[in-house]
């Protein structure tokens, strides 16, 4: 009988080498095959129209379908009732959902801390953070205050004739009004609005004194020489051309006061991993698309993508100091 032959060496890796080719392959597809929407996804804005939350969420929807990220659109629906809790209690109330998400402001915080509506952030499921969103001190182009310093001594000296417009009651507008009159001595009649384009168009109609809009809710405004930016309140300038000449609070008065805007995605509670990662790769793509980095330069928006464990722990920062200034402020539901 002859004696059956030792494969050879050469034999040995071209095994190897094929079993390792097919494992690869199988993880190509797998990862190809990562989680997408089923059907239409359902985008909420917890906000009206108009302003910077609504303004993202409508460039955003279609762009996956443009840039090729998904087969199925995003629809965009604001629910706004309840400075934004209607939205965030309809998305809590999609347990499982996969093809329902919600854009976040700052009223993920605000609302139920100055409302007691039956929700905090930690019922969702995080995304990602998108942006964080600059505030500026605003006036109508033919106001005759010229700087920062120039408004806020004509408004100390007269308490509560001057009207400052912000977004809703007790959220991010008028925790930075309440920061300027503690800051500065002084006091303003605050009236609020459904959204931050509701807003800017108030003061192009010189039916408010001043705003703290966000620069995407006045761009066009200042644009068409409609309304004329006093100061950018942040620790630094922008750094963008034309919105870099726009001095900080503290260049154009000698106080330093800051706030930026949270610009996030989330999805409703218990749904899997798998969609979670999914939803969070879909939204890297299209913070990478080069439409969706010339929209945060068009919008002076601050690049700031985070998602995972990086954006809780921010959350849960931001959280913390959003509390302590509506404390500040006596905004916190008793």
């Amino acid at each position: 009988m002859r004696k059956q032959q030792r494969p050879k060496v050469w034999q040995r890796m071209l095994v190897i080498a094929l079993v390792v080719g097919v494992t690869s392959l199988w993880s190509g597809m797998a990862a190809a095959a990562a989680w997408q929407p089923t059907k239409p996804v359902e985008f909420n804005v917890p906000a009206g129209t108009g302003g910077g939350a609504d303004i993202m969420a409508r460039f955003l929807s279609p762009l996956f379908q443009k840039a090729k990220i998904t087969d199925h659109p995003f629809i965009v629906v604001n629910r706004s009732g309840g400075a934004g809790a209607e939205g965030f209690l309809h998305v809590k109330g999609k347990s499982g959902d996969e093809n329902t998400i919600i854009i976040t402001l700052d009223n993920l915080f605000t609302t139920p801390l100055a409302t007691g509506v039956p929700f905090n952030w930690r019922e969702l499921t995080p995304i990602a953070r998108l942006a964080l969103d600059y505030f500026n001190l605003w006036v109508n182009a033919d106001s005759p205050y010229k700087t920062a310093k120039e408004y806020l001594d004509a408004v100390k000296k007269e308490p509560g004739k001057f009207k400052m417009a912000g977004t809703g009651t007790k959220q991010e507008d008028q925790i930075i009004t309440v920061q300027l009159e503690q800051a500065f001595g002084l006091k303003f009649a605050y009236v609020p609005f459904k959204g931050g384009g509701d807003v800017c168009v108030a003061l192009v109609g010189k039916h408010v004194d001043s705003t703290v809009n966000n620069p995407s809710e006045c761009v066009s405004h200042w644009r068409a020489g409609k309304v004329r930016p006093l100061a950018t309140i942040d620790h630094e300038r922008i750094p963008l051309p034309e919105w870099d000449k726009i001095p900080t609070l503290k260049e154009a008065t000698g106080v330093d006061i800051s706030y930026l805007m949270l610009r996030g995605i989330f999805a409703p509670p218990k749904i899997s991993k798998e969609v979670q990662a999914g939803y969070v790769e879909l939204f890297k793509k299209v913070y990478e698309s080069d439409e969706y980095q010339k929209y945060l330069k068009d919008y002076a928006l601050k690049p700031a993508f985070l998602s995972g464990a990086e954006y809780v722990k921010w959350l849960e920062e931001k959280e913390a100091v959003t509390k302590g200034l509506m404390d500040k402020g006596g905004m916190l539901k008793k």
